[in-house]
């Protein structure tokens, strides 16, 4: 099921599907309102959620979190 960015936490992991990209991240720390520091599963880059949104968010937009 498909989630919001209301609904993120610190430490957890997460799929984002925006515009074909698929990220795959956790989440370490919040840097702002709706705005949460991640580091790439794969690999290991540190990016705001910003830079993954920046552009909006396109028709194929999910995010979901990994267990």
């Amino acid at each position: 099921m498909a989630m919001s960015f209301d609904n993120i936490r610190v430490g957890r992991r997460y799929r984002l599907v925006n515009y074909g990209e698929v990220n795959e991240f956790i989440v370490e720390k919040v840097k702002g309102i709706n705005d949460f520091m991640l580091k790439d599963i794969t690999s290991l880059e540190r990016y705001p959620l910003s830079d993954l949104v920046k552009y909006g968010k396109g028709k194929d937009f999910d995010l979901y979190e990994l267990e």
